[in-house]
């Protein structure tokens, strides 16, 4: 299909399983045992797919520090004082080139059964991103498994030098690595001296619990201490990384989700993935970002496909659902991203954040609609979903080193009820109504070419003083393609709404809609009716409570 619009499907394979019913908190590997990547079958692919998804993000299959002693398979042991729970962080790396031991069944042959898995999506139809960690390390980074030649990050690094352009770190000279966190005692204890940079930018011997004091800072060739760069000749880093990336290439990855890609300077991203889609044009690049200031430069000359819209849109549909913030900020939204709107990837749930129906946010998946409507349908960039977000999951477990904090976790080694029945076919009733819901709406996003490639208009600036529809709790819009527009209205309310939608000339004049009465059908439901669509009379739309109305005419 040209002009795909990505609709992506975050899973964890650690945590996808339906065999573990009794973990425990902070539950070892051989207590609580781990999802594996034969456990994502061509059912469960299919399944997946039949969301309307095209894209899964394998997240955490790359093989990264934890508690748990492979060493009968040659893998290195990592100390427990410098990882986060029993599992460890996907995201501190101690091994680029390799799967997580975790995630095998015969951990001897886990690459081929990460390339089985990649080969049984692209069966689907579907594509494989995995995140690729450009900004840190774990403390202890040593690869068994690079190609021949290979050197490891830090190998060829002048430690007594606080900075130097041809590093991979940055080093603390004549210090201990102290953080405010238990090192250990006796043969178990951690050492590392000179200490190195901490992952968030710490430049300091001693990082606090709230640092990322489970992670190393790479050195792209920046001077952090006067702001110099130092980019001639090529830093190391950028070579390595390179290498890196040109690897999971070469095994048949489509796109990476590069994390806190705005920590990397974006010169590398220029030169990397320029070089990097040379070889490969159809691979994607997909920025963690948090500033909009730097949207743009990331997109142009850092070449990122698409970028988290987080502090943009995510953030303020958060702020409707749970602070009582104006529906009318959406306005804002599509206008800070105007002419770049194709960019974003939008997402309501993710591993960082919190589940939307836990009690920290909406309290109740059921009342998603609206918001998964706004997200999926303002732009023709990708939507996101996080796995057991379509089952309306809302993490009520305190698995381990997160605790209660309404995220499933990322450190432990657990699995997640609404999966667990998803997958013995057990799924309740209202579970099955929502996953219903969530294909039906992003089934759309590719069906439908207004939706999937289609211009957006805003109908906000004509209905402020409408007195049938609050501006603070609905919002309106269209997308039109050619001989198609669809009219969008949601309701972020408890109580039902009967808006009449006022639609402007100028909307007639610009997307070239004829006006007059047409036969029109609702998406979600299936309606027919016959429908007026005028600059002169408004517009009538139903909508129940957290509900949204989707109407598709054909004209012309």
């Amino acid at each position: 299909m040209n002009n795909q619009k990505p609709v992506i499907y975050q899973l964890l394979p650690r945590l996808f399983t339906n065999t573990i019913h009794n973990c425990v908190p902070n539950g070892t590997y051989a207590r609580n045992g781990s999802g594996k990547l034969n456990d994502i079958d061509n059912d469960v692919i299919e399944s997946i797919k039949e969301l309307g998804v095209t894209h899964i993000w394998l997240t955490g299959v790359i093989e990264h520090a934890q508690k748990t002693d492979w060493s009968r398979h040659g893998i290195g042991r990592d100390n427990p004082h410098v990882v986060k729970g029993e599992a460890g962080s996907p995201y501190a790396i101690k091994d680029y080139y390799d799967i997580d031991p975790d995630l095998a069944t015969d951990v001897e042959h886990r690459m081929e059964e990460f390339e089985a898995l990649v080969a049984r999506i692209h069966d689907q139809g579907m594509q494989v991103i995995i995140d690729f960690v450009p900004n840190h390390v774990a403390r202890r980074y040593h690869s068994d498994a690079a190609p021949e030649g290979t050197p490891d990050l830090g190998a060829d690094d002048d430690s007594t030098r606080a900075f130097d352009p041809q590093n991979n770190f940055y080093y603390i000279p004549r210090q201990l690595f102290a953080p405010s966190i238990d090192l250990g005692s006796g043969k178990e204890t951690y050492t590392e001296f000179p200490a190195k940079a901490t992952g968030n930018d710490c430049f300091s011997a001693f990082p606090s619990v709230n640092d990322w004091y489970e992670t190393v800072k790479l050195n792209y060739g920046v001077d952090y201490s006067n702001g110099s760069r130092h980019f001639s000749p090529t830093p190391d880093t950028w070579q390595k990384m390179l290498s890196i990336l040109l690897y999971w290439a070469e095994k048949g990855v489509d796109g990476f989700r590069c994390d806190m890609a705005f920590m990397v300077p974006v010169e590398f991203w220029d030169w990397a993935v320029t070089i990097v889609k040379e070889r490969y044009p159809h691979i994607k690049f997909i920025a963690e970002i948090y500033d909009t200031g730097l949207y743009r430069e990331f997109i142009s000359r850092g070449h990122f496909d698409y970028l988290y819209d987080k502090v943009n849109l995510y953030d303020t549909l958060r702020g409707i659902q749970t602070s009582h913030c104006s529906a009318a900020q959406l306005t804002g939204c599509w206008q800070t991203v105007d002419g770049i709107g194709s960019h974003m990837l939008n997402f309501l749930e993710n591993h960082d954040e919190q589940r939307f129906g836990s009690k920290f946010y909406a309290g109740d998946p059921a009342k998603v609609l609206p918001s998964l409507v706004v997200s999926s349908y303002m732009s023709t960039g990708p939507m996101m979903i996080y796995m057991g977000q379509e089952l309306g999951e809302q993490a009520t477990d305190a698995e381990g080193f997160s605790g209660y904090d309404g995220r499933t976790t990322i450190f432990d080694y657990w699995s997640l009820p609404t999966l667990r029945r998803w997958l013995a076919g057990n799924l309740k009733p209202r579970e099955r109504w929502l996953r219903d819901l969530y294909a039906r709406v992003l089934r759309l996003c590719n069906s439908e070419k207004a939706i999937r490639e289609g211009r957006f208009f805003d109908l906000m600036y004509v209905n402020y003083e409408n007195p049938t529809l609050n501006p603070h709790r609905q919002y309106a819009f269209l997308r039109n393609y050619a001989d198609e527009t669809i009219i969008v209205a949601v309701n972020f309310s408890d109580d039902s709404a009967d808006m009449d939608i006022n639609i402007p000339a100028h909307a007639f004049e610009l997307l070239r809609i004829p006006q007059g009465e047409m036969n029109m059908t609702e998406l979600l439901t299936g309606e027919k009716a016959r429908k007026r669509l005028s600059a002169d009379s408004p517009f009538e739309a139903f909508t129940g409570p957290w509900g949204a109305a989707i109407w598709k005419v054909r004209h012309r």
